[in-house]
C-alpha cells in the first residue's frame, strides 16, 4: 500500500514544479521522448522521482545545489531503486537550464542503453519451474520415441 502521505506531497510537488524540471517534463511528457511514457513526481516505495518509466525501467534526477554526490541519502535512495529494476540518471539544474539538448542526448543514449539490457535474471522459484517444464518436454519427447 502506498504512504498516502507521500502521495500528497508527491502531488503538491506536480503543481509547483522548479524551472529546470518542468522544461525537462516538457520535453518528456505525453510518451514524446523516443515513446517512453515518463510519469513525473511518482511514488517509488518510501522515496518520489522526479520522473520515471516502467519500461525500460528509468528515473531521471533533476538535483539542484543541495545535492552532493557523496550524499548518503541519494545513495541509498539509488541503491533502493536499482534493487527494484530501475537505472538512475542524474542531470543538475544547471546542465538542464544551459545544455537542453546534451541533457536529451545522454537521456536518449541511456534509453538505448536500457533497452538493450539483459533481462534479470529469473528467482529460484523461476529457475525451477523452467527446469520442470524442460524435464516435462523431455519426458514427453522420450515416450513418443
Amino acid at each position: 500500500m502506498r504512504d498516502a502521505r507521500l502521495t500528497g506531497y508527491a502531488k503538491a510537488m506536480r503543481q509547483q514544479m522548479p524551472e529546470p524540471e518542468t522544461r525537462v517534463w516538457l520535453q518528456l511528457r505525453a510518451g514524446r521522448f523516443d515513446g517512453v511514457k515518463f510519469r513525473r513526481q511518482k511514488v517509488i516505495g518510501r522515496y518520489i522521482a522526479d520522473f520515471a518509466a516502467n519500461e525500460p525501467r528509468l528515473v531521471v534526477e533533476i538535483d539542484g545545489r543541495t545535492h552532493d554526490a557523496d550524499d548518503d541519502y541519494d545513495t541509498e535512495r539509488t541503491r533502493f531503486l536499482n534493487e527494484r529494476g530501475y537505472h538512475v540518471i542524474r542531470f543538475t539544474n544547471q546542465d538542464v537550464m544551459t545544455n537542453m539538448e546534451g541533457v536529451l542526448i545522454r537521456l536518449a543514449e541511456t534509453i538505448e542503453m536500457a533497452r538493450r539490457a539483459p533481462l534479470p535474471t529469473l528467482s529460484p522459484e523461476g529457475e525451477r519451474a523452467l527446469t520442470t517444464q524442460a524435464l516435462r518436454a523431455s519426458s514427453r519427447e522420450e515416450e513418443t520415441r
